[in-house]
């Protein structure tokens, strides 16, 4: 048998057998990397295989540890975890309940809204979800909410973080998508190629996110019209009445000061990701200090009292950042952060137990973002390993004829990489999905001409939707380990489905309307682009790209 037919067959059976043992339950990190080594072996022994690529694999790990651009993951992992751990997604979620739960529906867009402010602050999907489980699924039962419908709003609103920026799903598909285009480009002749940044695919992501989310919003407004006894209103108590506004601005500045510094700080090219990730890391440090602060001196949550000088105070705060902000710049607002943690911090340390609280939040969250980061470092070294011994027996040449010879070209060739994507989702987790699938199959289509930002926002809202399709979607094993045993598992499945359907309506739109992932960055990073100036955007995808050249 020929030995490079031979070396595709074993590179599509390696394929093969990592979704069957990680089907089976098997470690991601050494399914990937040990099955690949043990077939590559068996390409060397059979001649299909050259040993010495192995000599390679150790400076291979060794970039992906050292890349710059993925020091970004772990701040803003420590980020999210810190703000939930200190209470303050607590509290917010807490407040927009009451605002909006004297509405038909208003527990449920309270959950949606700050599921969106808490994917934007954290992007760590299980803490948001385990948070509004715990917090908003006994009130909405308590009012009298179908369990169906709180199921799902609570999973759905959680997995956003997955796709509203700073999500860490982007920030690992945008290092994946620029090593693919600048081969796909070279391999074109194009030696000068636009770099894919993990800015491009923040900006690009911040509308369809938004759509996203208003999609959740209306779904749960029309469930409020056509059948509102499944989201009835709640009353509200005079004490939770009682200095309402206060207590909305005092929760809603914190989280969304930190966001608005983030992403602003990254789209305005004033910093780089993973500059911008320290600043939120140091935020959230700052952030969770106030507010230990504010329970050991203001009083107990909830005293009218305590809620106006929490308000003042950050008032107050957001008038000092912004004179600093017109005097001092970006640099200047760093060191002020840094002098009021300080200052902060020395509050804290003249209490021994305020300072004991304090530092057992910042370990306890340095443990999980330790954990929370491994895992997903792991997993990537081990699918370092898979794309060495996949492509260099001759599996991205058999990915790329597969795909250029489907039935309808650019557009076929798409329609199959999104099934396999949305199939793949049942039964495996996000960057599983994203280090096997995306390095093989997104080369081929960004040399058929498909737009990479474009193509890097359908394929991060893809794998939102593994978060919620059963049997394995993670967001739902989140929320049965914190929900009451009267919610049976059938109906947080039988609850995922409108939301699941409410994603492919989404991708629908970003099919039919590429610009609303493309306009941004264009308009944000490439003001030579063509559109920039008010003509006509180019088309996401061109059904007569293509290219001949070998690009693996």
């Amino acid at each position: 048998m020929d030995v490079a037919l031979l070396g595709q067959m074993m590179a599509a059976g390696l394929f093969l057998l990592i979704i069957l043992f990680l089907m089976s339950g098997y470690l991601v990190a050494f399914t990937l990397g040990g099955l690949a080594i043990l077939v590559g072996f068996a390409g060397i022994w059979v001649g299909a295989f050259d040993g010495a690529l192995f000599a390679a694999l150790p400076n291979r790990f060794w970039g992906v540890l050292t890349n710059p651009v993925l020091v970004a993951v772990p701040l803003f992992v420590f980020m999210g975890v810190v703000l939930e751990r200190s209470g303050i997604a607590e509290s917010l979620l807490t407040t927009m309940g009451q605002v909006f739960g004297r509405l038909r529906g208003g527990l449920a867009l309270s959950v949606v809204l700050v599921g969106a402010l808490l994917a934007a602050a954290t992007g760590v999907v299980g803490a948001t979800v385990v948070t509004m489980g715990l917090l908003s699924l006994p009130a909405m039962m308590r009012a009298g909410y179908d369990p169906k419908l709180a199921c799902g709003t609570i999973c759905a609103a959680g997995t956003l973080g997955q796709i509203l920026p700073p999500s860490t799903v982007l920030i690992f598909m945008a290092d994946i998508l620029q090593g693919a285009n600048s081969a796909a480009q070279l391999s074109l002749g194009n030696f000068a190629p636009d770099t894919v940044s993990v800015g491009d695919l923040f900006a690009g992501a911040m509308i369809p996110s938004l759509i996203l989310a208003t999609l959740y919003a209306l779904y749960v407004i029309w469930r409020a019209i056509v059948a509102p006894e499944t989201c009835p209103p709640v009353a509200m108590t005079a004490e939770e009445r009682a200095g309402l506004l206060s207590r909305v601005v005092s929760s809603l500045i914190p989280p969304v000061t930190l966001i608005v510094a983030v992403l602003g700080s990254i789209v305005s090219g004033v910093a780089t990701p993973t500059e911008s990730a320290s600043v939120g890391a140091v935020g959230a440090l700052f952030l969770a200090a106030v507010k230990l602060l504010a329970d050991a001196m203001l009083g107990a949550e909830g005293d009218p009292r305590r809620d106006r000088q929490l308000m003042i105070f950050w008032l107050g705060f957001l008038v000092a950042l912004g004179i600093v902000a017109v005097f001092f710049g970006g640099t200047g607002l760093l060191n002020f952060m840094l002098v009021v943690l300080a200052l902060a911090l020395v509050a804290i340390a003249a209490s021994r137990k305020r300072g004991g609280m304090y530092l057992e939040t910042v370990f306890r969250s340095s443990l999980t973002t330790m954990s929370i980061t491994s895992m997903i470092f792991i997993i990537l070294l081990g699918a370092t390993a898979f794309a060495l011994v996949f492509t260099q027996m001759g599996g991205g040449e058999m990915v790329r004829n597969f795909l250029e010879g489907m039935p309808g070209g650019q557009t076929g060739a798409l329609l199959m990489v999104f099934l396999i994507i949305f199939v793949l989702g049942f039964f495996l987790d996000t960057f599983e999905i994203l280090f096997i699938v995306v390095p093989i199959t997104a080369p081929v289509l960004l040399i058929m001409g498909v737009d990479p930002i474009w193509l890097g926002v359908m394929m991060g809202v893809l794998l939102q939707t593994s978060f919620l399709t059963p049997p394995f979607g993670f967001s739902l094993f989140y929320l049965r380990g914190v929900a009451p045993r009267t919610i049976t598992t059938p109906q947080i499945y039988r609850g995922a489905l409108p939301f699941i359907v409410l994603q492919l309506v989404a991708l629908g739109i970003l099919w039919l309307l590429p610009e609303t992932a493309t306009w941004l960055p264009n308009e944000l990073f490439r003001s030579d682009a063509p559109g920039s100036d008010g003509s006509a955007p180019p088309p996401a995808f061109d059904a007569e790209g293509g290219g001949e050249d070998e690009f693996l």
